[in-house]
């Protein structure tokens, strides 16, 4: 079950709620290629690993061509040692997703640094599967700049999040921390 908006929060802007174009594909079911997609979506995150094996097909090439596929990164996939495919997806991905299995589980916060800092990634990163309102000010700090919360969580008390402290005691990847003048 996908959330039908997500939060979106670009670096220098202010968060907003969006429409959810992207369904999140498991990957399962595979007959060879990307599945029908529910809800008329023509957007669709794969798992990466699923991409690393069927990047190549024609009609993965060409739906990639037209922005109509991202991948997500599963908590355990080592975005590092792949990092030549992340490269040539600069290209291809409008999208990435990191995953979160379960809300404890904090590998996707690296992963969103990593995309950031060491791959440079440009392009949206979104966190999704088990996100919780208390994650969203740490993913905003790492590099996440759109979040699918999980269905039962409140939006419109999400973005209230964003607002909840005006300094900051650290870098991040948006800002760096608010100096005090000395008094």
């Amino acid at each position: 079950m996908m959330n039908k908006q997500i939060i979106s929060f670009p670096k220098n802007s202010k968060p907003t709620l969006l429409v959810n174009e992207w369904q999140v594909w498991d990957g399962e079911r595979d007959e060879g290629g990307i599945p029908d997609l529910e809800h008329g979506l023509n957007k669709v995150l794969v798992p990466f690993h699923w991409w690393i094996t069927h990047h190549k097909n024609a009609d993965v090439i060409s739906r990639a061509g037209k922005g109509e596929i991202g991948v997500w990164f599963a908590a355990d996939d080592d975005i590092l040692k792949h990092a030549d495919l992340i490269e040539e997806g600069k290209k291809l991905w409008p999208v990435v997703g990191a995953h979160f299995p379960i809300f404890r589980d904090g590998r996707s916060f690296s992963t969103a640094a990593l995309l950031r800092d060491r791959l440079q990634w440009q392009g949206e990163v979104r966190a999704i599967g088990d996100v919780l309102i208390d994650q969203l000010l740490q993913g905003a700090r790492v590099g996440f700049d759109a979040f699918e919360l999980r269905p039962d969580q409140n939006l419109d008390i999400g973005l209230k999040q964003f607002d909840l402290y005006s300094v900051s005691t650290q870098n991040s990847w948006r800002d760096t921390r608010t100096t005090q003048e000395a008094v």
